[in-house]
């Protein structure tokens, strides 16, 4: 795996201690079990089929990390402490909390600079990612995670907008009896996080309730960040037929310091040193995201439906490096990014079962819809002499964007086949309304819409009841983001003659259980996406994009899981990836000559692990990435 070189990983856990056993009751489930997770052969998966299916039937690749053996000995703040583990996807924690994670899978959302691209966010059913595809992984609360589910592949396409990947995180229902847990874990580079807790169920009503706070010093200078996270979860069941699900969560980040980038003379010089424009402008990240939503089911015999809604609100103020000359340009926005987010969406699903042939017919009918509306500011981050400080209005536009689509999917399950359809239509679209006009600065108001339909098929076999063979294809869709959007050069406004990337994706598999208690997965993949969106110019401070020619990434991806003996578990993951321009192209004024690496992504990863519960409570445990 590719790491930049001054950014070290956090020790996995130096001193951990729960609290005194008279202020809570620690429960035994969480506490004893969680780090001797056994492997699971055949887990139920939901994401790609939207339906209960095993994981081990489906033709495609589908992963599950059980969070309970994830939670223990791990700070709960970034999923990259549960996800490298999986094949194909490629996490980059560059101990920054200002910029968040990098995420790509397969290759998909390599080319974010910040936050995840590409590559669907989803928590609890609600989205993670705006409808232009930009996510915050940093939303999801892993305290309270039962499972994430991480879909690859051309099923993850049914998704829409952005979806080269789809991870998906489902917390845990509040279950037993009430209790309180809490815990303090301390490491390196003086970071603590502290949490506290209560979950169960009392008179037919299930809840889950979590805050944590963490603080960290950073491995690098300049570095420090504070996280607060709430969650909130109740459930009810009306009657035997429906299921009543509200969730709620908000993120807190006050001036989370930004150490940018280094250049290799400065690393070489001092591994945790940064640029002295960072400490000059005191490059800085406000965070304030709280979001809730609502999900009901209700079963009419064997057909069920399902609605959810939910809205929220998300507030982002960061100060940058952009020196002050490029600033005085008429059309530049300044170095202080500051916005105000209102989200809200819904979605509704019938899902119905019918008896077809000598098989199971499974159909599923939908629709989704997401809205955005970014109040958007720039300002100069200089007053006079003084840097790091919001000085002169310099972009005060509305953006909203919407997306609407249906989809259609069926799964048809006769003897040793299973077949499965899907098929999407989106559409997308960006509205700016510019108030902010001035002379030499016009006004960039406008709107441009995006459409696409996206199919999937895929077959499954069973050789046998341990060896399953499977094949699936799928068409996929990436408009460019909102920041992609926003400079179409160095001096004009909106680039809304920027394409949307297409892709098609195949891939052939097999999944195998070897004796009994070791899984097997093997898939051979292949991409070739058209209008690959590439940056053009980057100056001053701003970056603008175009879009290539094709593209081919192809690779295979090998992953094992298997309990060696009683408490002693065994994982491994093997990815091999070759991606590459088809087409040459122009970026920054250079030509990049076809066959030329993508950038951002290995050849080749590889993941390791290897735990023993020593006994109830106690695990030891060893990860080599």
């Amino acid at each position: 795996m590719q790491r930049a070189p001054a950014l070290k990983p956090l020790p996995r856990l130096v001193a951990a201690a729960l609290l005194p056993s008279s202020l809570l009751c620690v429960a035994p489930a969480a506490a004893q079990d969680a780090a001797a997770t056994p492997v699971m052969l055949n887990p139920v998966v939901v994401t790609g089929s939207r339906v209960e299916t095993e994981s081990f039937d489906l033709p495609y690749s589908v992963d599950v990390v059980d969070m309970r053996g994830t939670q223990e000995g791990n700070l709960r703040v970034n999923v990259s402490e549960a996800l490298n583990g999986v094949p194909g996807l490629v996490i980059q924690n560059r101990q920054n909390y200002a910029q968040d994670l990098q995420i790509s899978v397969r290759g998909f959302g390599a080319r974010a600079a910040f936050g995840v691209r590409g590559v669907k966010l989803i928590a609890d059913g609600i989205p993670a990612s705006n409808p232009d595809g930009q996510g915050q992984a940093a939303t999801f609360n892993l305290d309270t995670a039962e499972r994430i589910e991480v879909l690859r592949g051309p099923f993850s396409t049914v998704y829409g907008n952005h979806a080269g990947g789809v991870i998906q995180l489902f917390s845990r229902d509040g279950e037993g009896p009430p209790r309180i847990t809490g815990g303090v874990t301390a490491g390196s580079w003086g970071t603590t996080r502290f949490g506290l807790g209560t979950e169960g169920e009392k008179n037919g009503v299930g809840f889950v309730l979590d805050a944590s706070r963490l603080d960290t010093d950073g491995y690098r200078d300049h570095s420090e960040a504070r996280r607060d996270q709430g969650f909130a979860k109740i459930t009810l069941r009306p009657d035997e037929d429906s299921k009543l699900t509200l969730v709620g969560s908000g993120l807190r980040q006050k001036d989370t310091e930004d150490p940018l980038g280094v250049t290799w003379e400065t690393y070489k010089r001092d591994p945790r040193g940064v640029e002295q424009v960072a400490l000059d402008n005191n490059t800085r990240k406000s965070i304030d995201h709280l979001q809730g939503g609502v999900t009901y089911e209700r079963r009419f015999g064997r057909d069920r439906l399902q609605l959810s809604a939910y809205s929220g609100t998300r507030s982002v103020t960061q100060y940058q490096s952009i020196p002050t000359g490029p600033q005085a340009a008429p059309r530049h926005a300044g170095g202080v990014v500051d916005f105000d987010r209102d989200f809200f969406g819904g979605g509704a699903r019938w899902i119905a079962e019918r008896n077809l042939g000598t098989g199971l017919l499974t159909v599923t009918a939908g629709i989704d819809y997401d809205e955005a509306e970014d109040a958007r500011r720039g300002y100069q981050n200089f007053i006079g002499s003084v840097l790091g400080v919001k000085g002169t209005l310099r972009r005060n536009e509305t953006d909203t964007i919407t997306s609407t689509d249906p989809y259609l999917q069926a799964q048809w399950k006769q003897g040793d086949w299973l077949w499965t359809a899907g098929v999407r239509h989106s559409k997308v679209r960006f509205k700016v309304d510019d108030r902010y006009i001035v002379p030499g600065n016009g006004d960039d108001s406008g709107s441009v819409s995006y459409s696409e339909t996206t199919p999937a098929l895929g077959v499954a076999y069973a050789l046998s009841p341990a060896v399953n063979v499977y094949a699936s294809y799928g068409e996929g869709f990436e408009t460019p983001t909102l920041n992609e959007l926003s400079y179409a050069s160095p001096s004009t406004g909106f680039n809304f003659d920027l394409k949307p990337s297409t892709s098609k994706q195949a891939e052939v598999g097999l999944k195998a259980i070897v004796g009994d208690a070791t899984r097997v997965n093997v898939a051979l993949f292949q991409i070739g996406t058209d209008d690959e969106i590439v940056v053009a110019e980057s100056s001053g401070g701003r970056t603008s994009y175009t879009n290539a020619g094709k593209t081919k990434r192809k690779g295979v991806e090998l992953s094992v899981e298997s309990e060696l003996q009683a408490g002693l578990v065994a994982r491994g993951a093997v990815t091999w990836l070759d991606a590459r321009y088809d087409d040459a192209f122009v970026s920054r004024g250079t030509t990049v000559p076809s066959g030329n690496r993508i950038p951002g992504i290995p050849e080749v990863s590889v993941f390791g692990e290897l735990a023993w519960s020593v006994r109830s409570g106690l695990t030891v445990a060893a990860e080599a990435i």
